[in-house]
């Protein structure tokens, strides 16, 4: 009888240790229990996809369960899912802090570091939103003509563009509807330079895909001669198109950065170590590259971004 006790256990203790080990490996382990779920987004335009591409595949690489909503619409619409939690992080320009918080007037947002810094402390104290920090690449709004143009009525500038237009010169703009409306951008342009386009000079587009914008000008399609073009566009000089100097420095600086719900945010701080070396390894030049790869070579947006982050080592 105290063999038969003595036995059981014996293997009461060994279930009880399988059990313990079970729970220890649940909780530390990859292969537990992922953290999360987080709800990824990102604007409509080839930068977007791809940034939310990256912060998904290196969130998943690390243990937590992302949702897919990249692409999930313009500024405004992004913009209010993360503050309505039905988003809880996307990549975002540092700049767009002058619209949000009706600055625009303001130098600050002309300055990379100053401008991250004030964004990151508005935003905070008044939604919530965390800005993690910016890869070093100025993806500002500019405006491209085909070279041909440029070449023949000799306009490098804004300046030479608002003196081409205001003497009658035939213009007509593709560009986002953010990019048609918003105060920091076409309309910013124009209050400098002193020039307007009418309604029949704008082709207005839903979203901000720059690929699109860019071929449309080169290829003249439908008489359209100057497109809505971003600093990190990788598909300029392929298409044989010129951005103009903004040689009065109408826009601020926008570097794009990951921004992220307080609340995720303070239940996962580990997001920052995870996705800060990822984005400071983004510059102007190696956006652009990637960027090409998916507006002109139609490469899909994860692909480029899981073969990006591979080649530099942050997934295994």
């Amino acid at each position: 009888m105290k063999r038969f006790i003595s036995i059981r256990g014996s293997a009461i203790i060994a279930l009880a240790l399988i059990v313990a080990l079970m729970i220890t490996g649940c909780s530390n382990g990859k292969a537990g229990e992922s953290k999360g779920p987080i709800t990824i987004g990102s604007k409509i335009d080839t930068e977007g996809a791809l940034l939310s591409q990256m912060i998904i595949a290196m969130l998943r690489e690390n243990g937590f369960q992302a949702i897919d909503k990249s692409e999930f619409g313009p500024t405004q619409v992004v913009r209010k899912a993360i503050l309505s939690s039905e988003i809880d992080m996307y990549p975002e320009y540092t700049g767009n802090g002058a619209f949000f918080f009706d600055e625009t007037e303001s130098e600050v947002w002309k300055d990379a570091q100053k401008g991250y810094e004030r964004v990151k402390q508005l935003d905070k104290e008044t939604n919530k939103i965390i800005w993690l920090k910016p890869a070093p690449a100025n993806n500002t709004w500019a405006i491209a003509i085909p070279k041909t143009l440029a070449d023949k009525e000799r306009i490098r500038t804004l300046d030479d563009f608002a003196t081409y237009v205001n003497r009658g010169g035939y213009v007509k703009l593709i560009g986002s509807e953010e990019f048609v409306t918003s105060p920091v951008a076409l309309p910013a342009f124009q209050k400098a330079y002193g020039f307007s386009l009418k309604q029949d000079q704008l082709v207005t587009l839903s979203g901000g895909n720059t690929a699109q914008t860019e071929k449309a000008a080169a290829e003249g399609t439908d008489g359209v001669n100057a497109a809505m073009a971003y600093g990190t566009d990788g598909s300029l000089t392929a298409l044989k198109l010129v951005v103009l100097e903004d040689t009065r420095g109408v826009q601020p600086v926008y570097e794009p950065a990951p921004i992220v719900r307080q609340e995720v945010f303070d239940k996962y701080p580990e997001i920052e170590g995870i996705l800060g070396p990822v984005f400071n390894s983004l510059d102007l030049v190696t956006l652009q590259t990637l960027n090409a790869k998916i507006a002109f070579e139609g490469q899909n947006a994860a692909d480029v971004a899981k073969s990006y982050l591979t080649s530099k080592g942050f997934l295994k």
